[in-house]
């Protein structure tokens, strides 16, 4: 399972368990939030790394930004488009 499936799979749960949500949405002030948020994940089955989530946002926008007039310079910019941990949280 790809880490955006996982995500998906996560935030579905969440948006019908309040008591996930609350728990995923106090690892944001942790000192260090994207590792608490990514040690809830694999406390709750979802193998979710840090470096991996990062990479994911990273790829998936240098996919669209491939697909969008060749990726030359003249392609758009897309802002926040390859955070998906920030994603994952504005969905709930």
């Amino acid at each position: 399972m790809s880490v955006t499936e996982m995500l998906d799979e996560l935030k579905e749960k969440a948006r019908h368990d309040a008591a996930l949500r609350e728990e995923l949405l106090a690892t944001r002030i942790e000192k260090n939030p994207l590792t608490a948020f990514c040690k809830k994940c694999q406390s709750l089955g979802y193998p979710v790394y840090e470096m991996e989530l990062v990479n994911a946002g990273e790829e998936f926008y240098a996919t669209m930004r491939r697909s969008t007039n060749g990726g030359g310079e003249n392609s758009p910019l897309l802002e926040g488009e390859d955070d998906f941990y920030e994603l994952f949280f504005a969905g709930l």
